[in-house]
């Protein structure tokens, strides 16, 4: 099998790097604006810093996964996705997890705190496409082409369920799903896939009152906004309309001094909404679409089904996808799902997780055939 030449442009990178150093920074400043209480205290500082520790923790370990070789990613990948599995099962045992609002979601330890959940979404792809690429004349078999690839990702999204996640979960689904359909994954196996898919998350949402009631409450907010139950779209639409196109000014929204829960975290957008106007979130929604094209150009030269495009790929488009379900969130096109805004919202784990996405991205971008056949065929 021949391909054509890989000629790395350094210049790709670079231009693709600062975009993702211009959107960390704009995310400490809006950590920053959206932490700020009604009462003077030291209480938005403890975010800020919390946010700057995982910021430095989550630069160390991308610079690590931007110098490892891309073959490092394909050896590795059975056993970061083995190490997931093992956290997700520790996060459910009682005295190791820690439960917060319902939900035992955590491991804490030497005063941090992380989501395997958010490990998931490095590792699942990786291991998905090795499993792929090694399958690669059997992944139109019935068998053979579905059970490697159901098997892996049943197990992690069912460990999620049970956390319980249902957000993140669907997000998974969406992840597997897309590395799948990078690898080549015929399309009947999709047709089939979305329909159990779809049925097992109607049953979930049926079978937990407070999902269903996050359901009517997005409905209501479109049919009967005045008298809506759904106080936090509600508030988020309010948010989002008061600041106009220009904004109220960084710093000086109303809106997020205890009217909008979470503004922090999964409702940041909203407040950058109200202080920045359309012109910021419609430049935040520019920033990302420069991301998302100078990450596709970084692996324009290498063959469409190999690992490193397909693991750089599905990690691209779920970063820029998270984001823009995120936007759908707070201005009510969707219900609500917990997914913060990758780079922008307050959370350690996720933006550790989203940042290492990009080392590794960096990491593949510079495969060579002479090296790293196995990562290219």
């Amino acid at each position: 099998m021949s391909y054509p030449s890989i000629r790395h442009n350094p210049d790709n990178r670079h231009f693709f790097l600062s975009l993702a150093g211009v959107l960390v920074g704009f995310g400490v400043l809006m950590v920053h604006s959206a932490s700020i209480t009604s009462w003077p205290t030291e209480f938005e500082r403890v975010y800020l810093t919390k946010h700057l520790q995982f910021l430095i923790v989550a630069v160390l370990a991308a610079t690590a996964a931007g110098c490892m070789p891309a073959r490092f990613w394909f050896k590795a990948a059975p056993w970061l996705f083995v190490a997931t599995l093992i956290l997700l099962g520790l996060v459910l045992v009682p005295g190791i997890g820690t439960e917060v609002n319902g939900a035992q979601r955590w491991l804490r330890f030497a005063g941090f705190s992380m989501q395997p959940s958010e490990l998931a979404k490095l590792t699942l792809p990786l291991f998905l496409a090795r499993t792929a690429i090694f399958a690669r004349d059997r992944i139109r078999h019935f068998f053979f082409g579905t059970v490697p690839y159901v098997v892996p990702a049943a197990l992690t999204i069912g460990l999620v369920i049970l956390e319980p996640d249902l957000g993140t979960s669907v997000f998974l689904i969406g992840s597997a799903a897309l590395t799948l359909f990078f690898a080549g994954w015929p399309i009947h196996n999709f047709v089939l896939g979305a329909s159990a898919a779809v049925s097992g998350v109607v049953f979930l949402i049926f079978s937990q009152p407070y999902r269903l009631r996050r359901v009517t409450d997005f409905v209501s907010v479109w049919t009967n906004f005045a008298h809506s139950d759904a106080w936090q779209l509600r508030q988020s639409l309010i948010t989002l309309g008061s600041g106009g196109f220009w904004g109220v000014g960084l710093g000086r929204g109303q809106q997020k001094l205890s009217f909008l829960p979470e503004s922090n975290t999964d409702f940041v957008f909203a407040v950058v909404g109200e202080e920045l106007g359309l012109a910021g979130t419609a430049g935040l929604c520019l920033l990302w679409c420069g991301i998302f094209w100078t990450g596709v150009r970084l692996f324009r030269t290498l063959p469409g089904n190999c690992f490193a495009s397909v693991v750089s790929l599905t990690l691209l488009t779920q970063i820029v996808g998270q984001a823009l379900l995120n936007a759908a969130v707070v201005t009510a096109l969707v219900p609500t799902t917990g997914i913060p805004h990758p780079l922008v919202s307050y959370g350690g784990s996720s933006l550790v997780v989203t940042v290492v996405s990009f080392g590794i991205i960096v990491s593949l971008s510079r495969a060579d055939r002479r090296t790293d056949s196995i990562v290219l065929e």
